[in-house]
């Protein structure tokens, strides 16, 4: 991706979602919601200059009106990028006001996503200073020994993010019997992965089994920051297995790397729904609202933070 003027385009995109999300904050309409978010997203999509394609979207066409994997985006005027978009992590987060829920797009060279469906995966991401210490095929008492380590702390020192969830019950126990603190999310673990990097957040490492596509775009995020993951996928069912063949993975066992889930140049971009760990929620004035983004850039290891004022009376924000 050459052009830097598109940044900022990508930018808008988040930040129309979240607003149009943010009139349904504490509603209880999860479906209301996301549909805010996925409209927006696509609407926005459209007027910028690329040739895009979308990889890790809503779903498949039969289960998705839009932003469905395989969707052509942009005004085709420019680059062949591949999209990964969540127009809603943490959908119940939104309608509950609970905090992270964030809209969220990475954008990658063609091909450098992995084609990820609709299923869980089993992840383990950390932050810079652990990188290469992480080996989703030991256990988490090593792992987290492992991690331990690389940060010069002790096991007792280091804060697991899990989302709670009955399937990891066992995780869980282990984790706590190895003397590791725990943080249980209701939702939203890109956020969580993303913690993992950010010196202040009070977490060290994600663990657990969370979706597929969610762990491509933490992976984009992660990319971006110098921090570390692998990812398997965790099948539910045959049919689920199938539909991934289909898409071209061809090895249904196979631990991803951090550069296989998202290679090449990636941009990352973030904008806070409700208030959260790492990005503050929309703030509704009279005649507009403010955001707060995150960009992130793998190539160049920058990352901005923007705070944005909307006037309504000058913009197309419904």
């Amino acid at each position: 991706m050459d052009d830097k003027a598109l940044t900022i385009e990508f930018v808008r995109v988040t930040e129309h979602a979240a607003i149009s999300v943010a009139r349904f904050i504490g509603r209880g309409d999860e479906k209301a919601a996301d549909r805010a978010a996925v409209e927006s997203m696509r609407d926005s999509l459209n007027y910028i200059d690329i040739d895009g394609a979308i990889v890790i979207g809503e779903g498949e066409r039969d289960e998705a009106p839009m932003l469905y994997i395989g969707e052509k985006v942009g005004n085709g005027k420019g680059q062949k990028v591949d999209i990964a978009v969540d127009p809603l992590e943490g959908t119940t987060l939104a309608a509950t006001s609970a905090p992270n829920a964030i809209a969220v797009m990475a954008i990658g060279d063609h091909g450098n996503f992995l084609h990820a469906p609709d299923t869980y995966m089993q992840k383990i991401a950390v932050g810079p200073k652990a990188k290469g210490a992480i080996d989703i095929n030991l256990s988490p008492t090593e792992n987290l020994h492992r991690i331990a380590d690389a940060l010069n702390r002790y096991v007792e020192d280091l804060t697991v993010i899990i989302l709670n969830r009955e399937r990891h019950k066992t995780l869980i126990e282990e984790v706590r019997k190895a003397g590791a603190r725990i943080r249980l999310i209701q939702d939203g673990d890109i956020a969580g992965a993303i913690a993992t990097a950010k010196e202040d957040s009070g977490i060290d490492v994600l663990m657990g089994i969370g979706g597929a596509p969610e762990g491509v775009l933490g992976a984009a995020a992660l990319r971006c920051v110098g921090g570390d993951m692998q990812g398997r996928l965790a099948f539910r069912n045959e049919d689920e297995k199938e539909r991934a063949l289909k898409m071209g993975i061809k090895d249904l066992n196979k631990v991803y790397g951090i550069q296989e889930l998202a290679a090449g140049d990636v941009i990352f971009v973030a904008t806070g729904v409700t208030n959260g760990d790492y990005l503050k929620g929309v703030e509704f004035f009279h005649g507009g609202a403010k955001t707060y983004s995150v960009v992130m850039r793998s190539k160049t290891g920058t990352i901005r933070y923007i705070e944005a004022f909307h006037y309504f009376n000058y913009k197309d924000i419904k």
